[in-house]
């Protein structure tokens, strides 16, 4: 193989899914923060959907691969079973032997695992891959699956991820009493441009190219248009190149090569080969509307929260550009009826460019990662301890983390202190405006 010529010690560009070598995008970063958001709150599931080989599986092992000990999976990957044979699937993953259980005994056996498991303090996840294949009575028994619960809470968290049409499928009138139950959706949308290159690069430096240029840069564009982002086909077309190369004896892919690829792939364009699936609208999730004509005026969606207590989600709210305040009373932006929580708490100030979460001098603060913070640039999937509630954040906005020397297709999120000039405020580093959390307990506040 290609490796010794390259100076690798494993291959950069494998089909198979490999947590090491996965590279967060800024949609793949959110469509992670959304499965986390299932072992924060548990009434209702999230929807993760892409394109054939945009990233899920991969996405899906990665998240698997830093899950803590006390959660309890069940990965369900062959779906195209009877509702039968998706429940002892499901025992099986729990490590039961379930293949001559009726129906009656394979539901009951769930129900008293999933109360077990509960009462023992472990959470339990399913997680489904490929869920387009699923017939209406596979999803049907999911809803009632997810409908087990205690006297406090839903025992079962799931996540369902797979190709465009399991959003036609969920929409149907058949399963309006599943949809209704869908937390989150999120769809995956390809690699643009600018992190096409990184996503190659990004495999590279794993694979040990140590920020060697292997690919001359006159070849990313041509990848992005014969692949359109799709990391698979990526995957495909960089290995094939790296092998063209190979056999010329050459350590550095040129646009010859590149070309040689895409002719023993018998490839064209990607838009060409894709008419017929760009002719699908991407379906938009129902929390992704970006207009309120409330105002009279457009109102971009930057972001949104989920409020949680005791893994249940009592509100959500879309942020747009300003400030939103949440405390005690009801002149806030959002009430939180609680004795621990001040008049005027906190503050989530956004802009164009990122949202900033500010304590208001309350009596019991606001906590992030177990740490106290006066003032902290909220990250996706940031989970912000406001009293006994958790508020969790979602980015919004299209524009991508990171981007190219030279690179202006893409908007890069600026600095934080730019964000604070945006909203009128000096922002401090992290560091300085954490506090060590403190032990004592949380008191009523009498503000």
């Amino acid at each position: 193989m290609y490796l010794e010529l390259f100076k690798l010690h494993e291959l950069p560009f494998r089909l198979t899914p490999d947590p090491a070598f996965l590279y967060l995008s800024k949609h793949h970063a959110r469509a992670k923060a959304y499965m986390e958001s299932t072992i924060w709150f548990t009434d209702g599931f999230v929807v993760i959907t892409g394109e054939i080989g945009s990233g899920k599986t991969t996405l899906i092992e990665t998240f698997l691969k830093e899950l803590e000990k006390d959660v309890v999976v069940a990965q369900i990957n062959q779906t195209q079973v009877s509702a039968i044979e998706f429940l002892q699937s499901v025992l099986v993953q729990f490590g039961f032997q379930p293949f001559r259980m009726k129906k009656a005994e394979l539901l009951s056996t769930l129900n008293e695992f999933l109360v077990e498991q509960y009462a023992n303090g472990r959470r339990v996840l399913l997680i489904v891959d490929e869920a387009q294949n699923l017939s209406n009575k596979v999803l049907e028994e999911i809803r009632l699956l997810s409908g087990v619960e205690t006297t406090k809470e839903k025992v079962l968290r799931i996540i369902l991820a797979g190709q465009p049409e399991l959003n036609d499928k969920l929409n149907s009138a058949m399963l309006i009493q599943l949809a209704q139950r869908i937390r989150l959706r999120f769809h995956l949308t390809p690699l643009s441009k600018t992190d096409t290159q990184l996503y190659i690069q990004h495999r590279l430096e794993v694979a040990g190219s140590q920020g060697r240029q292997i690919f001359d840069a006159e070849c990313y564009p041509l990848i992005f248009r014969y692949t359109g982002g799709i990391p698979r086909l990526v995957n495909t077309l960089c290995d094939t190149t790296l092998m063209a190369a190979f056999a010329q004896d050459k350590d550095v892919v040129t646009v010859d090569h590149m070309k040689a690829a895409i002719e023993e792939l018998q490839w064209v364009e990607y838009a060409e080969r894709s008419v017929k699936l760009q002719a699908l609208s991407p379906h938009s999730p129902p929390h992704s509307l970006a207009d309120s004509q409330s105002t009279g005026e457009r109102r971009v969606t930057l972001g949104r929260i989920l409020v949680g207590f005791n893994g249940q989600t009592v509100a959500e709210r879309e942020l747009s550009t300003g400030r939103f305040i949440i405390g005690r009373t009801p002149d806030n932006d959002l009430q939180i009826d609680s004795k621990y929580i001040s008049r005027h708490h906190a503050q989530i100030i956004t802009s164009g460019h990122g949202s900033v979460v500010e304590d208001l001098n309350s009596t019991n603060g606001i906590y992030v990662r177990a740490k106290r913070v006066r003032r902290r640039m909220l990250n996706d999937g940031d989970v912000v301890q406001i009293g006994q509630h958790e508020v969790m954040y979602f980015d919004e906005r299209l524009s991508r983390t990171r981007a190219l020397p030279g690179e202006i297709e893409d908007d890069a999120v600026p600095l934080v202190q730019q964000v604070s000039k945006q909203v009128g405020q000096e922002t401090q580093d992290d560091d300085d405006d954490d506090e060590p959390a403190a032990p004592m307990p949380i008191r009523a506040d009498r503000k």
